[in-house]
């Protein structure tokens, strides 16, 4: 099939796709499903990235996520567990003054408490990874271009913000091989030192090609808005993001009134899209050959919304094998509907076309 040939996708589908799968790990604290998920994302990763730079930092990610599990199960070890009645560990207390009440330090260790802190820290842990699944699949780059002008500063800072550390890590390669090949041995402390200079010079002169690129190609260039255009536009954007909030809040809120979920939302979308639209308007900004959508980009965003919608659905319908219960201690139940729910994010493997050759 020809739109199976090995190309590049939009980098909105993947982002799409990994924030479907981060919403649907925002919905449990199974760590059977949790746990799936981390593998589905990885094995999307594994078959369809490419030898750029920050499609190399995705084990960053992997070992941020488990930080983010020992730490939550830490605090749970320090501060205050002993909610439930099996204890597993007496530690001695640490007495804390009067003004410190409600704060315990140490003490009665239950397996309820760290329980409840390992399926939070692996729920974090799961969105991390999963928005590391999109950084190391999305280039970047193109999704700068893919931005609407409105949004072309703030973008900006946040691309820039993504790749910096792939980018480090790439120049620490770098300069580890050059220093190989000079007989230079990388592996004494004593080598750092060498080491950092050059990785700072090399990020100093990519960032100075940066911004001298951005600026040859008009990044920063404003057109004149009247007064009153661009106060309206403010409060458009300004109504419609709070509109947003408020309509992501009650939809995540069960006990928020429900006309201010759905309707909200809708609302707020549709203003803040006519602020940005109106934003837009004050850019002078051209794209040199614009990224198109096609059947493969519906497919990646459609399989990652897919599991966000089989995840809230089921929530709502057997919330127990979602969410285990910490008061009676047993093993976590997984069902077959929220599994094959996860089980199809992991179609962009194979529905998607392989990446093609992609310069770091």
């Amino acid at each position: 099939m020809t739109w199976l040939l090995p190309r590049d996708l939009h980098p909105a589908a993947w982002w799409v796709w990994a924030l479907g799968l981060a919403v649907a790990a925002s919905r449990t604290t199974n760590p059977f499903l949790l746990l799936t998920i981390v593998a589905v994302a990885g094995y999307v990763v594994v078959a369809r990235r490419t030898a750029a730079p920050w499609a190399l930092a995705f084990r960053m990610y992997l070992v941020l996520g488990a930080v983010i599990v020992g730490m939550r199960v830490l605090f749970r070890l320090v501060f205050g567990g002993a909610e439930g009645s099996t204890v597993v560990l007496r530690l001695p207390e640490v007495p804390l003054p009067a003004w410190a009440a409600g704060i315990r330090l140490f003490g009665d260790v239950s397996a309820e408490s760290l329980l409840g802190g390992f399926h939070d820290g692996l729920r974090l842990a799961t969105m991390v990874v999963c928005l590391g699944a999109a950084n190391a699949l999305a280039n970047p780059k193109r999704l700068l271009k893919a931005l609407p002008p409105a949004l072309y500063e703030i973008g900006t800072a946040v691309v820039v913000a993504l790749s910096v550390f792939p980018q480090l890590a790439e120049s620490v390669v770098r300069v580890r091989r050059a220093r190989r090949l000079r007989g230079g041995d990388g592996r004494r402390f004593r080598a750092l030192r060498a080491i950092v200079v050059p990785v700072l010079a090399d990020a100093l002169d990519r960032s100075l090609r940066l911004a001298a690129s951005m600026d040859s190609r008009g990044y920063g260039r404003a057109a004149l808005v009247e007064t009153g255009d661009r106060v309206a536009t403010g409060l458009l954007m300004i109504t419609g993001l709070l509109g947003v909030c408020v309509g992501v809040y009650a939809t995540l809120d069960g006990s928020t009134p429900r006309y201010l979920a759905g309707p909200v939302l809708v609302s707020g979308l549709v203003v803040a899209l006519v602020g940005f639209r109106s934003a837009g308007r004050r850019v002078r900004r051209t794209r040199y050959r614009p990224d198109r959508w096609r059947a493969a980009e519906v497919v990646v965003a459609a399989s990652g919304v897919a599991v966000a919608a089989v995840l809230f659905a089921t929530s709502t319908v057997d919330p127990t094998n979602l969410n285990p219960s910490l008061v009676v201690l047993s093993w976590p139940t997984l069902s077959w509907p929220p599994l094959i729910g996860v089980l199809v994010g992991v179609l962009p493997a194979v529905l998607s076309p392989a990446p093609a050759f992609e310069d770091a």
